[in-house]
C-alpha cells in the first residue's frame, strides 16, 4: 500500500456519518430492535442489510454521491431506511412534507434537482402529477402497492430490496458532504434548502445525547413529530448512536390515551411532543396513576403556554423535562431549558447547548446590553454549510460571520434567552412554522382580494394560527372565509389556511409603503375561534 493509499485508509476511518453510525451499531448490538412501527420491527441488524440493499438497488439505478433522494412518505420503517440508505451512498437525502400539495412538492423536487423519489401507497396520487414536471427524475420507488398507481411508472420497492445484493457496502463518505437537505419555508414565499452535513448531523446528536444524559442500549424513544421534520429525524438519530430503541407512530392520528398507552406498554423512557400534544396528554384522567417508565420528557416546536408547563410538571412529579429550541439550519437544537429551570424560567427557552455559541445583538452586530431585545446569532459544528444554490440567502444568513436566525430575545442576568418576537413574521400552529409570504401569496391571487396581510392569532389548541387581513376589489362584494379556503386549497397544504378573516377598507402603511403589521396585530388580534 503506498503512503497516499494508508493515508486514505487512515482517513477514512476517522469519519463518521450515520450511514456507518448504523453499520457500526449493528455490529454491537445486532439482535436489538432498532425500530418498530405498530406490528412491524427491524432489529439493527435486519435495519442494517435491508438499508445496504436499498442502496445497492439506487446505485444501480445510477443515483451517488451528492445526488439528491427525495423522500415522500408518512411515518413508517421504510422512510427510515430510505433516510439511512441515502446516507450510506453519499448521496443527498431530500425529506419532503407529506402534507404538501402538488405544486408544492413539485418546487422541492425541481429545485432539489431530485434524481430519485421514493413514495409511499397515500401520497402516490400527488407524486403522479409531480413527476411529470420534474425532468431531473429518473427513478421512481414506491412502497405499499403505490406503485400500481397511474401515472406514476415506479418499481416496488419490496422487489427492489430482494433483488439487491446484501454484500456491505462501505463508501469513504467526508463529513464535510450534505447530508440532508431540508426545506424550509421562506419568507419570500418560496421555501429555502438548508443544507445540512453528517458532521452537522452527528455533531447535534452527540450534543442532544449528552444534554440528556442518554448513554445506554436500554433507551426507548418516542416521538411525537412527523419524520420528515428536522425534530423527528433527530431524535432517532441520536437514539442510534447508543443502540437504543424507536418507536415510530401513524402520521397524523394523534391520539393522548392511546399514546400513553403506548408509553405505558412499551417502556418508553424518552418522549417529544409539542405543547398541544401535552396538553392533551396531561387532561388524561388517572394519568398519575400510569405505570411509566420515563426517564426524561421534551417539548419544543412552538411556545408553551405556562399552564401547560405546570401541568407537565404536575402530572410527571420527579421526570426531568427538556425544552429542545432551535430550527433547521442549525441541526436543529441550539438552546436548552433544563428541568430544574422549567418553572424557575417559565417561559425562557434556556442556555445555549453545548458546542453551540450564541450571541444577541443589534443590526451592526454589538452585542445587546443584558436585558435588551436584538438577534440571536449562532455559530458551531451545527450551522448549516448553506441553503441550497442561494448564495445571496446565504451570505444574508452569515453577515458577519455568524447565522443570523431571525428571531428576536433578549437575555436576563442568568443567561437564560427568551424569544419575544420572530424577525421572519413566521406563525407557529401546533408545532408547524407557517410563514406569513407564503400564505399571502396563496391568498393574494384570489379574483375578489385587492390586498392582504396575515398575522397570527392565539389560539386555544394551536397556539397560534393564521388570519388573513384583506382588502377587497368591490367592496361590495368582499370574500368570504370560505371562498378563501376554497381557493386555498390547491395552492398551499391545509395547515397553513387562514383561520379567520378581517376586512378593511385599507392597510396601515409606513410612508415608504410597507405594511405596519404592528398595528394589525394590535387591533386585529384577539384569540380566533377554537
Amino acid at each position: 500500500m503506498t503512503a497516499a493509499q494508508d493515508g486514505a485508509v487512515i482517513a477514512a476511518a476517522r469519519r463518521m456519518s450515520h450511514g456507518e453510525q448504523l453499520a457500526r451499531t449493528a455490529r454491537l448490538y445486532p439482535g436489538r430492535v432498532a425500530f418498530q412501527f405498530e406490528e412491524q420491527h427491524r432489529t439493527y441488524a435486519e435495519l442494517d442489510e435491508r438499508v445496504t440493499r436499498l442502496a445497492r438497488a439506487l446505485a444501480a439505478r445510477g443515483v451517488g454521491r451528492g445526488d439528491r433522494v427525495a423522500v415522500f412518505m408518512q411515518n413508517r420503517l421504510e422512510l427510515v431506511e430510505a433516510y439511512f440508505a441515502a446516507c450510506r451512498l453519499g448521496a443527498i437525502t431530500v425529506p419532503v412534507n407529506f402534507r404538501l400539495v402538488a405544486d408544492e412538492v413539485a418546487y422541492i423536487l425541481g429545485d432539489a434537482e431530485a434524481a430519485a423519489l421514493l413514495v409511499d401507497h397515500d401520497l402516490a396520487a400527488t407524486a403522479a402529477a409531480v413527476r411529470p414536471r420534474v425532468p431531473s427524475l429518473r427513478t421512481v420507488i414506491a412502497t405499499g402497492g403505490a406503485e400500481t398507481t397511474p401515472g406514476l411508472d415506479a418499481e416496488p420497492y419490496e422487489r427492489l430490496i430482494a433483488g439487491a445484493s446484501a454484500e456491505p457496502l462501505v463508501i469513504d463518505v467526508p463529513e464535510s458532504d450534505a447530508a440532508f437537505l431540508m426545506y424550509t419555508s421562506g419568507t419570500t414565499g418560496r421555501p429555502k434548502g438548508a443544507v445540512l452535513t453528517h458532521h452537522n448531523l452527528v455533531t447535534n446528536s452527540v450534543n442532544c445525547a449528552m444534554t440528556q444524559g442518554i448513554r445506554d442500549p436500554d433507551e426507548v424513544w418516542l416521538s411525537g413529530l412527523p419524520l420528515f421534520h428536522i425534530g423527528g429525524l433527530n431524535g432517532i438519530l441520536f437514539h442510534l448512536l447508543v443502540g437504543g430503541r424507536s418507536i415510530i407512530t401513524r402520521s397524523g392520528s394523534f391520539d393522548a390515551r392511546e399514546v400513553v398507552d403506548l408509553i405505558e406498554r412499551e417502556r418508553v423512557t424518552g418522549c417529544y411532543f409539542v405543547p398541544t400534544q401535552w396538553k392533551a396528554i396531561c387532561e388524561l384522567p388517572g394519568l398519575r396513576q400510569r405505570d411509566l417508565a420515563l426517564r426524561r420528557i421534551s417539548w419544543g416546536a412552538s411556545v408553551a403556554p405556562p399552564s401547560v408547563l405546570q401541568a407537565m410538571a404536575d402530572s410527571f412529579p420527579g421526570v426531568p423535562t427538556f425544552n429542545m429550541f432551535g430550527q433547521t439550519e442549525m441541526s436543529s437544537v441550539t438552546c436548552v431549558l433544563r428541568g430544574e429551570d422549567t418553572i424557575r424560567k417559565m417561559g425562557s427557552v434556556g442556555t445555549p447547548i453545548i458546542n453551540v455559541e450564541a450571541r444577541i445583538v443589534d443590526a451592526e452586530m454589538n452585542d445587546v446590553p443584558v436585558g435588551e431585545i436584538g438577534e440571536i446569532v449562532y455559530r458551531g459544528p451545527t450551522v448549516m454549510r448553506e441553503y441550497w444554490r442561494n448564495p445571496e440567502a446565504t451570505a444574508e444568513a452569515f453577515t458577519g460571520g455568524w447565522f443570523h436566525s431571525g428571531d428576536l430575545c433578549r437575555m436576563d442576568d442568568d443567561g437564560f434567552i427568551t424569544v419575544v418576537d420572530r424577525a421572519k413574521d413566521m406563525i407557529v400552529s401546533g408545532g408547524e412554522n407557517i410563514y406569513c409570504a407564503e400564505v399571502e401569496a396563496a391568498i393574494d391571487a384570489h379574483p375578489k382580494v385587492a390586498e392582504v396581510a396575515v398575522v397570527g392569532v392565539p389560539h386555544e389548541t394551536w397556539v397560534e394560527t393564521p388570519r388573513a387581513v384583506v382588502v377587497p376589489v368591490d367592496p361590495a362584494d368582499p370574500p368570504t372565509l370560505e371562498e378563501i379556503v376554497e381557493h386555498f386549497r390547491t395552492r398551499l397544504a391545509s395547515y397553513k389556511k387562514p383561520t379567520s378573516l378581517v376586512v378593511l377598507d385599507e392597510l396601515p402603511r409606513t410612508a415608504s409603503g410597507k405594511v405596519q403589521k404592528f398595528r394589525l396585530r394590535t387591533a386585529h388580534t384577539a384569540v380566533a375561534d377554537a
